[in-house]
């Protein structure tokens, strides 16, 4: 059996070639702020990149800029949190299980901390029950960690609830972690909200939406389809109605709102993917955004 971390690898490898990789190591190792660093080597420049960084004299023999990278002199622990409820059962936008797609998200946030020498955690569960693994380093680890998410969600799970993992992390974790967050499309609600603010004000949060497979509209294959959360049915024929999709939308639009506007209001910088070929390209652009809130 081909292990995931492989399979993460892998598919790393086709996304992205070997500079677009190393800029993903540098945005990663930027996320943590005020920490102890080492200088590790030199890539290049891109727009956005901080002017303070670049090396002016390795610049001017290069002949073009090159930024300083660093790393921690001091290990972090990155704790991985994710919803492994039914919702992840479910198909996402393009197709495929919303739990590969977690998969390979925090396979990926997973790998780069391991090469950065820090160590990884794991939250996962549903309305029902939460498991934790405490953070170590290491790859056959992280295969585990990997394992656990992808063995979990199924139809008989419990309901999903992020809520309560985040509350599991919020009552029992002591100290600054960097807290990577993989769930559907969450509805926000003043409950959710404050828990996200108290979490906010001790650690580091990047928060990951796997999108909903649209059912309704052009999305629609023509089968009919069921919602994994409570087994109701929609009609193939109602999801082809213009007057059902555009309800559809309007209602999906005002929730994607209010979940972006609750998480600028707890200062926490959200990427969304469709898919596994959108995870490496918005995690780019999630600890870039990140590191600019900061």
């Amino acid at each position: 059996m081909t292990s995931l971390l492989t399979r993460v690898k892998s598919k790393m490898s086709i996304f992205a070639h070997r500079q677009a990789r190393g800029m993903l190591d540098g945005e990663y190792g930027s996320v943590f702020r005020g920490r102890s660093l080492d200088f590790d080597d030199l890539r290049a420049y891109v727009p956005g990149d901080d002017v303070r960084d670049i090396d002016w004299k390795a610049s001017a023999r290069h002949g073009s800029p090159l930024i300083k990278r660093y790393v921690a002199v001091r290990r972090q622990t990155v704790l991985l949190v994710t919803d492994t409820g039914r919702n992840m059962a479910a198909e996402a936008r393009d197709g495929e299980p919303k739990k590969d797609v977690a998969v390979m998200a925090l396979g990926v946030v997973g790998y780069l901390a391991q090469r950065h020498g820090d160590v990884v955690g794991l939250v996962c569960g549903d309305s029902q029950r939460t498991h934790a693994i405490p953070a170590k380093a290491g790859e056959a680890h992280l295969e585990r960690l990997l394992r656990k998410i992808d063995s979990a969600p199924t139809l008989d799970a419990g309901p999903s609830r992020i809520e309560a993992q985040l509350d599991h992390v919020a009552r029992t974790v002591k100290g600054r972690f960097l807290l990577f967050v993989v769930a559907d499309e969450v509805a926000a609600g003043p409950d959710l909200e404050q828990l996200l603010r108290r979490l906010r004000a001790q650690h580091e949060i990047l928060w990951l939406t796997i999108r909903d497979a649209n059912l309704a509209g052009e999305g629609d294959s023509g089968q009919d389809a069921f919602s994994v959360a409570d087994s109701s049915a929609l009609m193939a024929h109602l999801a082809a109605s213009p007057a059902v999709a555009e309800a559809y939308a309007k209602a999906a639009g005002e929730r994607d709102a209010g979940r972006q506007a609750m998480f600028r209001r707890a200062g926490i910088s959200e990427g969304r993917v469709t898919g596994t070929s959108m995870v490496m390209t918005e995690l780019f652009a999630l600890l870039e955004r990140h590191r600019r809130a900061g």
